[in-house]
């Protein structure tokens, strides 16, 4: 087998009959498929033992719920092969997808190899770019490329060894940020297939659309990464791009989350992230990445008369 496909279950059975069917017709065969059920409380069992009884290269494991991480991570423990992806379970992909991602990797020695995806809605498909335009060949365009990568996990594949060191953070959600941010010092070259081949399903039961007392877990991961690389002296050498990082995922997607918060909630998450960021860059507008784009000015603008003038107009016209 080339490829190990982590496939983390939990309540999904209106979706994995969809997921699993995209796996086991791939145009690549030599793919192990390694299907966690991470303490699944509805169907989903009975449709995967189906998928069993049809492919010998499925492997299926059960576990306590523990969350996505803790299955992540129990899956790449089990994983044989030189290779692995990532595939949620309400997800899909293009049957030539592991092939084509395959053949970039070893094309060229790649560290990771990634496309781009489609958002999947009730009656549409829209495109979403990776944010990666070309293969990176060196560490300055990695750190270029981290600006704006899109952060998950599962459109991409990756030299297993990479996981040696760095796991999944358990017990949080929005792990793909912290995780890609801390691994990133140890992508050498980054393999790019230029076309949409990952099928991100958009649902209202998801992790990624609640809003409760979770969405602080961007805040917490943000701090975890930094942490990370003062850790492992990595901290210096990168500070530009980590600052340029943090900054935007706390003012921009994290404040972003929030403004669906009653008024009170929004005004502590707030003052959170303002605290969070005066701790870590009090001194960030001088960081000449943020006046090379629209979103880098605003970053700069930024500030809490500005947010609160923002979460107004937001709620004057729900």
């Amino acid at each position: 087998m080339k490829i190990s496909v982590i496939v983390p279950v939990y309540n999904v059975e209106e979706y994995l009959g969809k997921c699993l069917n995209s796996l086991v017709n791939q145009t690549l065969k030599d793919i192990e498929i390694i299907i966690v059920n991470d303490g699944t409380k509805d169907n989903s069992e009975k449709i995967i033992n189906k998928f069993l009884k049809k492919y010998n290269n499925i492997k299926y494991y059960k576990k306590e719920n523990g969350g996505l991480s803790s299955a992540r991570n129990y899956g790449i423990s089990k994983a044989s092969c030189k290779y692995i992806g990532f595939v949620d379970s309400d997800d899909y992909i293009d049957k030539t997808m592991y092939e084509r991602l395959y053949n970039k990797i070893i094309s060229d020695d790649y560290d990771v190899a990634l496309c781009d995806l489609y958002r999947v809605y009730d009656e549409k498909l829209v495109y979403t770019s990776s944010n990666v335009k070309n293969d990176l060949k060196n560490k300055k365009e990695i750190q270029e490329a981290m600006l704006n990568i899109y952060p998950t996990v599962w459109n991409k594949l990756y030299k297993k060894e990479l996981f040696n060191e760095i796991k999944f953070k358990e017990n949080v959600w929005f792990e793909d940020v912290e995780i890609l941010h801390k691994m990133f010092i140890k992508f050498n070259k980054i393999g790019v297939v230029k076309e949409p081949l990952y099928y991100y399903v958009q649902r209202s039961g998801a992790i990624t659309s609640k809003v409760n007392n979770k969405i602080y877990d961007y805040i917490s991961n943000m701090n975890g990464v930094i942490e990370y690389h003062k850790k492992n002296n990595t901290f210096i050498e990168n500070k530009d791009i980590l600052e340029y990082c943090y900054v935007r995922y706390i003012y921009a997607t994290f404040v972003k989350r929030v403004m669906e918060l009653p008024i009170a909630e929004f005004k502590k998450a707030l003052n959170m992230a303002i605290e969070n960021v005066n701790d870590n860059f009090p001194n960030y507008r001088k960081n000449k990445l943020f006046y090379r784009s629209t979103k880098g000015i605003y970053l700069i603008l930024f500030n809490k008369s500005l947010a609160l003038i923002i979460y107004k107009i937001k709620h004057k016209s729900i």
